[in-house]
């Protein structure tokens, strides 16, 4: 728990019992950790570094604790001091990268990367970084890293990140498949399948894109998008596989079953046929006797549905989806 401040498990160990006992000697201490005394004659000596114990000037060999909510408490505020300095470097950094990024070269915009470990360790910078949204194609056969060891993926969704993802068939059936399945759906990931994906693709807040080059006898290699044509290219590809996939679903027992495509209500669609006869919202609105609010909420929802952005791509969907009749009669 106090790993966070720089005290590794003996440190902490020691500190704690130092605590609970106010003050022990060294050989005490060892007996009650089942440490050897060097070894806790050495955690002793850091924690005096941070602070957290002394010497007793009573009684030689004998050590005491310094009261927790005093000495801790330095060295939280110290530790916030230097997160607060690095998370403003990483400000200035970011704004200097995005000036930068704003004149480069052509061949600025991707980089190669291979060789299995720098693969997989691009593959979990580009979660680690990602601060609203993951998006990403799973073929049977993972990228970089599999599901138990993507430690990355879990990080980023208890920080708050959103993953979308589609897998192919094929991952049902592979060994430790539904189990990963079961496990993202658990940390309210959403998760979608398909018969076949057309490629392996991992994509951070719309700003990297990662997708493998593949070829036969090669080692393992991979492509990186910076913000660009390209990377706008894979993303409509991810929103193309995405709105064609079939969700899925935890039960109660921990199964992972097919939710089925949601679809619009009837209210839904008598407010999609009215907006895409070219009435406001508010007009809208009035017309079906509903709160500005309520048509504001559903044609949001109606985009999250269908996995657009715009409502531009809204109606292209609907009139795909055949929620509404291009030769319908406007309201």
């Amino acid at each position: 728990m106090l790993g966070a401040i720089g005290l590794d498990e003996r440190q902490e160990s020691a500190y704690r019992a130092l605590v609970a006992t106010g003050a022990a000697e060294v050989a005490e201490l060892a007996r009650r950790l089942a440490l050897p005394e060097h070894d806790m004659e050495i955690a002793l000596r850091r924690l005096e570094r941070h602070g957290l114990a002394a010497p007793s000037p009573a009684r030689a060999g004998r050590w005491v604790a310094a009261p927790p909510s005093l000495a801790l408490g330095a060295l939280l505020t110290q530790h916030r001091h230097e997160l607060e300095q690095a998370e403003l470097a990483a400000v200035l950094l970011a704004e200097e990268y995005r000036a930068e990024s704003g004149k480069a070269a052509v061949h600025d915009l991707v980089e190669v990367v291979t060789g299995a470990s720098t693969v997989s360790h691009r593959f979990r910078q580009l979660q680690i970084g990602a601060a609203e949204e993951v998006c990403a194609l799973v073929t049977e056969t993972p990228m970089a890293v599999t599901g138990p060891e993507n430690k990355a993926e879990e990080e980023a969704t208890t920080r708050g990140v959103r993953y979308r993802v589609v897998i192919e068939q094929a991952v049902l059936t592979a060994p430790g498949g539904i189990e990963e399945l079961s496990a993202a759906l658990g940390r309210d990931e959403q998760v979608r399948v398909i018969d076949k994906v057309p490629t392996k693709l991992v994509i951070a807040d719309r700003d990297l894109a990662m997708v493998p080059l593949n070829a036969p006898a090669a080692e393992p290699a991979a492509l990186v998008a910076h913000a660009s044509g390209l990377l706008e290219s894979l993303y409509g590809l991810f929103e193309t596989v995405w709105r064609d996939a079939m969700p899925l679903a935890l039960e109660a027992g921990g199964a992972v079953r097919a939710a089925g495509v949601p679809g619009p209500d009837v209210t839904d669609l008598r407010i999609l046929s009215l907006l895409l006869a070219g009435m406001t919202d508010a007009s809208v609105a009035k017309q079906l006797d509903l709160g500005l609010r309520t048509v504001q909420r559903r044609v949001k929802g109606l985009m999250e549905m269908s996995g657009v952005t715009t409502r531009l791509q809204l109606g292209w969907h609907a009139y795909e989806r055949g929620w509404v009749a291009r030769d319908a009669p406007r309201s």
